[in-house]
């Protein structure tokens, strides 16, 4: 009669092979990300600077400020959002060659793309003027949402000076600097960026009204 726990030491062993190449197989995933790591982070300073440059094409020297992540909710709060709706994450003042201060780039998050969070470091001069939007982190809809990215939808912020942007389809000839014209097809993209920008400018606020 065929021993019927015969089957026992196939199905240790079995098991046991499958340990050994999990764990293999992870210890090299984790040793290819520590190898990649210093690679990844410096691409990703890389990236980051050239925002920076971007919406201040004067600065020279970009310093990151610490500040209380309550602080930054109150701002945003003041503006009329929630932290539910988006987050800021970091803010850089920016200075020129000289040292003179340009104003500070201010690195925010939107929750509520139509692909997910958007990422915009917004730069905004001394005197409140928006100097610029990079978008640095987005996963919009190819062909419709992604043209947030285009200087004729993201260069409508540059240069105005404002408490707050609104949003508008097909834009009147007559609305002011503040109104953005919407993506067509993508009103929640541009919803989602202008409320970023806005977030942006409420931070600022907050900075500026407590001397920072």
């Amino acid at each position: 009669m065929k021993n019927k726990n015969s089957a026992v030491p196939r199905v240790v062993k079995d098991a046991l092979i499958l340990f050994a190449v999990t764990l293999v197989a992870g210890f090299l995933l984790g040793l290819v990300y520590t190898v990649t790591l210093d690679a990844r982070t410096a691409q990703s300073e890389k990236e980051e600077q050239e925002a920076y440059q971007a919406v201040f094409p004067d600065g020279n020297t970009f310093t990151e400020l610490e500040f209380e992540a309550g602080d930054a909710e109150e701002a945003l709060s003041a503006a009329g959002i929630t932290s539910s709706q988006a987050s800021v994450d970091k803010v850089t003042s920016a200075e020129d060659a000289s040292g003179e201060w340009l104003g500070y780039a201010i690195t925010v998050t939107d929750f509520e793309g139509y692909g997910g969070s958007i990422t915009m470091i917004v730069g905004i001069l001394a005197d409140g003027t928006v100097s610029g939007v990079s978008i640095t982190d987005i996963s919009e809809t190819a062909g419709l949402g992604m043209k947030a990215t285009d200087e004729s939808f993201i260069g409508q912020y540059a240069g105005v000076k404002t408490d707050a942007f609104e949003v508008e389809k097909n834009k009147s000839e007559d609305a002011g600097d503040n109104v953005i014209d919407a993506i067509s097809g993508a009103t929640r993209t541009s919803n989602a960026v202008t409320n970023g920008v806005n977030g942006a400018i409420a931070m600022f606020q907050y900075l500026s009204e407590a001397g920072e």
